[in-house]
């Protein structure tokens, strides 16, 4: 991860330890969704070379997609991402959910790229440059005269149109359908994956691209991300409170967790160790939040596949009792559900403490407070799955059948291991990132 960095295609990419990082969380989200895919597949009768084709193709998107330099290899990095991924919306061809998903995440995804497009243009047009180092020289001098307005305009639309990719609010519309729609496992490797790449390329254009000269801010966008990360704080914990569907309250879960990670974006606007602290807490937060929510819907995709077989709607109840039916599975669910709360000694307690503290550094101690805040909000909408898991009586003895469980139990079983580890042990991942965030952006 600290090895110098190596410019890739002429310099239209760069293999730097950001990058490679980010890659790690990508191939390694990859590799547990399809694990737990094979079994969900399997027992659907639904496999089919295709599938893990696309996937493939979706991940070599994303890490191209979090070492680009330069706006045109982002744009046609982003398409072959999205491309795959609205596939694999609808690759279960059962009943009219999957298509729709898909067809909703498309047109939507379409326009948040006409959007992304626009902004490279402004870029061009100001700096006559699509390279991000360009950019930044531009910045840095404030651009040729008259040319202001135009590197305002184009940070604001590279950032509309990453809000979309990453659900940030008032871009999140497409999330609670899409999700909802999606089968499990590929609704867990969306939420990651591409959390993770558009979150990547994001901070690259902002740091990058539009970054502070020295210690000397020309063109401060992090008014912007700070009011992003708020309204997505709140929006998306508010809405999943009312939530009875767990893949629904999960996807507005992803919501506020975007904003969470907005923190740290926005405080990268500062330099030196703020900046690597920063830079830190978001690489170990994509992390920790690819384990946890992949394990979460590897554990949704079992009992989305018993729901499929039964015909039963997927609601909170068909979660009740679920200790007495799959104890392992139970308690795996609750680890997630408490680590996405932000509960110690897991995962996603440190990932929120490194994401907050690093606000703090920067000066945004009221936007981390709300997150705290936000934090303790969504405690409610979690720790309800677990009461229906462990306090509620079992339905009508429906047992989850394990005869063809067991990749879906080992990716499942992996993902509450690394949850744990990264709970009780940050010093070990810190310490792998830690190269790459102090280089990062300098």
């Amino acid at each position: 991860m600290g090895d110098p960095a190596v410019p890739l295609f002429s310099g239209a990419a760069v293999s730097d330890g950001f990058g490679r990082v980010v890659a790690a969380v990508v191939c390694g989200a990859l590799l547990l969704s399809c694990i737990v895919a094979f079994s969900y597949l399997e027992s659907l009768h639904a496999t089919r070379g295709e599938f893990y084709a696309l996937s493939l193709f979706s991940a070599a998107g994303m890490c191209l997609l979090a070492q680009a330099t330069d706006l045109i290899v982002v744009f046609i990095s982003l398409e072959v991402m999205s491309l795959a991924v609205y596939a694999l919306c609808a690759y279960l061809r059962r009943g009219k959910r999957p298509a729709e998903a898909a067809f909703k995440y498309f047109i939507l995804g379409s326009f948040a790229s006409a959007v992304f497009l626009y902004g490279a243009a402004l870029a061009f047009g100001a700096t006559g440059s699509t390279r991000l180092a360009d950019v930044a020289i531009a910045v840095g001098r404030g651009g040729p005269a008259g040319t202001g307005g135009l590197l305002y305009g184009a940070a604001a639309l590279l950032t509309s149109g990453f809000a979309f990719k990453v659900a940030a609010v008032p871009f999140h519309m497409w999330v609670p359908d899409v999700y909802d729609g999606a089968p499990a496992p590929v609704t867990g490797f969306m939420a990651a994956g591409v959390k993770a790449a558009a979150f990547a390329v994001l901070v690259r254009i902002l740091v990058s691209g539009f970054g502070p000269a020295g210690d000397q801010v020309v063109l401060d966008w992090s008014r912007l991300v700070v009011w992003l990360a708020g309204l997505t704080m709140l929006v998306g914990n508010l809405l999943a409170i009312p939530q009875r569907s767990v893949k629904r309250m999960l996807a507005y879960s992803s919501i506020a967790h975007a904003g969470y990670l907005l923190i740290a974006v926005a405080s990268m606007q500062r330099s030196g160790a703020v900046r690597a602290d920063a830079t830190q807490g978001l690489l170990f937060y994509l992390a920790s939040y690819a384990a946890t929510i992949i394990g979460a819907f590897g554990v949704v995709a079992v009992i989305e596949r018993r729901l499929a077989l039964t015909g039963s709607a997927d609601d909170l109840s068909s979660w009740s009792g679920l200790s007495e039916r799959h104890p392992g599975l139970a308690a795996a669910m609750s680890l997630f559900m408490i680590s996405l709360a932000g509960v110690p000694p897991t995962a996603g307690f440190m990932a929120k403490l490194t994401v907050f503290r690093a606000g703090i550094e920067a000066g945004l101690t009221p936007l981390a407070v709300l997150g705290v805040l936000t934090s303790v909000a969504g405690l409610y909408y979690y720790l309800r799955v677990v009461v229906y898991v462990y306090m509620y009586p079992s339905g009508k003895g429906e047992a989850v059948q394990s005869g063809r469980l067991l990749s879906a139990g080992l990716a499942i079983a992996g993902c509450a291991l690394i949850v744990l580890w990264m709970g009780i042990q940050p010093g070990t991942f810190a310490a792998l990132t830690q190269s790459a965030a102090t280089s990062f952006g300098r």
